[in-house]
Order: C-alpha cells, then structure tokens, then sequence
C-alpha cells in the first residue's frame, strides 16, 4: 500500500510541475505571438509554427539561439536572457499546444518522398525519423513536421542544404541531395499531414 502511495505522490508531483511549467510558458510566451501566432499555431508562414512540438527539440532550439550557435538575429536577442527554467518552460507550453494542419489536400510526389525517399539519391524517407504522421520523435529530439507551414519547411530544407543550419546533422547531407521541386513537394505533404 506504500509502494502505491508513494508512486500516486510521485506522479502527482510531476503532474504539478508538468502544470507549473506550462502556465510559466503561457506567461513567457508573449513576445513570441508575433511570429509564431497564438499558442504557436502560426502567424506567418516563413515562421515555425511551434504548437505541438515536442520538448526536447524546442529546448535545443532555444539554447542554439540563446548561444547563438544557431543564428537568427531577432531569436538570438530573444532567447538570450532566458533562463533554463524559461527555456523548459516554453517548451512545456508549445508541446502542450494542438497542432493544425495547414492544407487539405498533398501532391503524391511529396507522400512518396515522405514515405520512402528517393534511392537513386540515397535519401531516405522522411517517416523514418520524423514518423508516419509526422508526430516526430520526442526521446530522439526529431521535430514533429505534420501541420507545418510549407514554405517555413522549404526555407528550413534550404538551410540546411546550403550549411546555414544543423551543423553535424543528418539533415545537412538528406537536404542537400534534394532539389528545389522535391523540397516543395514534400514540404506540400507534411503541411498536409493531421
């Protein structure tokens, strides 16, 4: 009966600490409405809507900004005075969040490179890491694409095809082997993706 007692209490505390650090990130999260819309659901779309992302890939991304190993002016400045507990808590608040999807209907070129890649090209599928419905991978740290602007993804593909992003990332070599079409198409199918 202690055991039981005692992991009720566990659960009950990570459950108040899960609550706590969501409502610290609806409170750290005003500036971020700008760009990334209400709870992250979107405002822009060269902008990464940020609703439903897992923790641990915001949390990353929030400490490349603040060390400005990941370089955009406008995140730098933002993130710079964040502490770690801003940083989880943001996180904690953007995962907690619905994402929606952006587009009804996907071309079937982009579904077949999201499913098995392009072999003539050495590319993989994009469902392999980033899973069949692009929910991501939370303990790998791998975004959740589905529901994401598809602009925003070409313009991410891009960077990192180009180096400008994702240094010592599988994403750099995978980018770079797709052209300017199929980064479109595939980005058209995760905006797609529910």
């Amino acid at each position: 009966m202690k055991t039981i007692l005692t992991a009720v209490g566990v659960l009950g505390l990570m459950w108040s600490a899960s609550l706590f650090a969501a409502q610290l990130g609806t409170e750290k999260t005003a500036l971020c409405v700008g760009c990334h819309g209400e709870a992250g659901k979107g405002a822009a779309p060269l902008f990464p809507k940020l609703a439903g992302q897992n923790v641990k890939y915001l949390s990353a991304q929030l400490r490349l900004f603040k060390n400005q190993a990941r370089s955009v002016p406008a995140m730098n400045a933002i993130a710079a005075p964040l502490s770690e507990e801003d940083i989880r808590a943001i996180a904690a608040y953007f995962a907690g969040q619905r994402p929606l999807a952006e587009v009804e209907k996907a071309p079937p070129e982009g579904e077949r490179i999201y499913r098995v890649g392009i072999a003539a090209k050495n590319v993989p599928a994009c469902s392999a890491c980033h899973g069949p419905q692009g929910q991501g991978n939370a303990p790998a740290g791998f975004p959740l694409v589905k529901g994401q602007y598809a602009a925003y993804t070409v313009k991410a593909l891009s960077d990192y095809a180009s180096g400008v992003r994702g240094e010592n990332t599988p994403m750099r070599a995978i980018a770079a082997r797709l052209s300017e079409e199929e980064m479109k198409q595939v980005a058209a199918y995760m905006a797609a993706l529910k």
